[in-house]
């Protein structure tokens, strides 16, 4: 999908206030390779749900850190029954019990931190969007979130010209737990990202 950056601010006035699946359907109408990134972190399963409800074939990419929790792996593996969802795993290349061997997870302030995020986040993400190319990101950024994710929209450029798409950007809290109500969807709070320590903390993914 070709879009410039000014075509993305119109269409942003366009759809503020507009329900999700139609901006969803608007993006698989104009995309051609489109993937949702998800870590089933909270309110995860909105954006899941709304995009297997339009189109249950597009590819789920997991980059899965090896450090989530064992309520966060069974509420991954609920959804993905539950959902149909096409899941595509991506995990780091040096196994976790090796990592913690060496390493373990370095604190932010210490050097290895970046080192770190590299291997369990960052070249995982890589790999995958070289594999599938995408040219549609859909995402679950809100607004609220971290400093640079204020900065975004429901619509905005990653810095490879990748159309990232987060449908719920505008929602708070109390509007998803309603979603997840409506739906009947489960939903888990019990999540850790080793990478972000903070949950304000950017995990470098949208930068």
């Amino acid at each position: 999908m070709a879009i410039t950056a000014s075509q993305v601010q119109k269409l942003n006035v366009q759809f503020k206030g507009i329900p999700p699946e139609e901006i969803i359907s608007w993006a698989v109408k104009h995309g051609k390779t489109p993937v949702v990134t998800t870590n089933f972190r909270p309110y995860e399963v909105a954006i899941l749900h709304a995009v297997s409800q339009v189109s249950g074939d597009i590819p789920v990419v997991w980059c899965d850190t090896g450090y989530n929790t064992p309520k966060t792996y069974k509420h991954a593996e609920e959804l993905i029954e539950k959902l149909s969802l096409n899941i595509k795993l991506y995990v780091p290349k040096q196994t976790t019990a090796h990592r913690d061997a060496v390493m373990g997870i370095p604190q932010i302030d210490d050097p290895r931190h970046v080192e770190f995020t590299e291997q369990v986040k960052l070249e995982p993400f890589k790999r995958a969007m070289s594999d599938f190319k995408p040219d549609v990101w859909f995402t679950n950024l809100r607004k609220g979130q971290t400093a640079l994710r204020d900065s975004l929209d429901i619509l905005s450029l990653s810095k490879d010209g990748v159309l990232k798409v987060s449908p719920f950007y505008h929602w708070n809290d109390t509007q998803l737990d309603s979603y997840l109500k409506k739906y009947k969807l489960p939903n888990e709070h019990n999540y850790f990202d080793p990478t972000k320590v903070l949950e304000n903390r950017e995990c470098g993914l949208h930068s």
